[in-house]
């Protein structure tokens, strides 16, 4: 099949190009599969041996994405299963892409703790939604894939294995348009999880709307979320080797801290009154004063000064 339209992604580097290596099938591509790699830096996909046609690698600094080639639009990649029988995965007309990121919430943890510069697949910033949404319309204009989908992209790892997403052999066979590592019959992965493909292809088409509803979080889940959370609450004053506490035991901590603050002002309550005393019997015995005008004047000098109280870290 003869393919038409240009080949490369303008501005894409090809400094990874692996088409001389591994020639594979022409297409016309109709459909592109989205993929995260579940890392930070540019996969050396095994010499090209399981390459996509293209990756996109985050530049924090410059806040865009860097394009790499591997294969061109209309060849096919090799970052799908394709099992004996059945269905074709890469050789059925599909253009694959991968984010250099993660979908995985454990990963994502691991990495904002470590304190990482990354893309997370649910929070993609706007300048990759941005630049994602270029590559799609290029795609569009050049070489007709449909700006649409249709497609859940359920959240990692939900969407790992048999997830109610993937397509059957018939559905991928008919299928144009975007689609997910997900989605694709004969793979198991899950990538790239809950990819914001609505506000990609929204901004594709010159639009500036959010993402659809669907692809945001339901009030229950977002309850579940926060009383499951577990060990990611970062607390003051906790040991270096215990620094972050699941939220039943930062509730403890709050309740004991407040317990700390109010003994510490009874204790220092407590020491003004007996000092106030002190005081009225000190003038009660110099004559020539009035205690109660001593006493009044010395409540008012205290209630004046703004007590500011260091509570224990632990």
């Amino acid at each position: 099949m003869a393919k038409s339209g240009p080949q490369l992604y303008p501005g894409a580097s090809t400094a990874a190009w692996y088409q001389p290596a591994y020639p594979g099938d022409a297409m016309e591509s109709n459909v592109i599969v989205w993929h995260s790699t579940e890392g930070r830096t540019l996969p050396s996909y095994g010499g090209g041996a399981t390459a996509p046609n293209l990756t996109a690698v985050p530049d924090f600094a410059a806040k865009k994405l860097r394009w790499y080639q591997h294969f061109g639009f209309d060849t096919s990649s090799r970052a799908l299963r394709n099992e004996d029988g059945g269905v074709q995965t890469n050789t059925l007309n599909v253009c694959q892409v991968e984010l250099v990121g993660t979908c995985d919430p454990k990963t994502h943890d691991k990495w904002r703790h470590a304190n990482y510069s990354y893309l997370y697949m649910p929070y993609l910033p706007d300048w990759a939604v941005r630049d994602l949404a270029a590559f799609a319309r290029w795609a569009h204009e050049q070489h007709g894939v449909p700006l649409s989908s249709g497609l859940t992209f359920k959240a990692y790892p939900s969407s790992y294995g048999n997830s109610g997403v993937r397509m059957t052999g018939a559905q991928w066979t008919a299928f144009k348009g975007h689609c997910g590592h997900q989605h694709v019959p004969e793979n198991d992965h899950g990538d790239p999880g809950a990819f914001p493909i609505a506000a990609i292809l929204n901004a594709a088409k010159g639009g500036t709307t959010p993402p659809q509803e669907d692809d945001m979080p339901t009030a229950a889940e977002v309850a579940k979320a926060v009383l499951t959370f577990d060990g990611v609450i970062l607390v003051p004053g906790a040991p270096p080797t215990n620094p972050t506490w699941t939220l039943s035991s930062v509730q403890t901590e709050i309740l004991k801290r407040v317990d700390k603050a109010n003994l510490t002002l009874a204790a220092q309550k407590q020491t003004i009154d007996e000092l106030v005393k002190v005081v009225a019997t000190l003038a009660a015995n110099i004559g020539g004063l009035d205690p109660e005008a001593i006493v009044a004047e010395l409540r008012a000098a205290i209630e004046s000064i703004d007590i500011h109280l260091d509570v224990p870290e632990s």
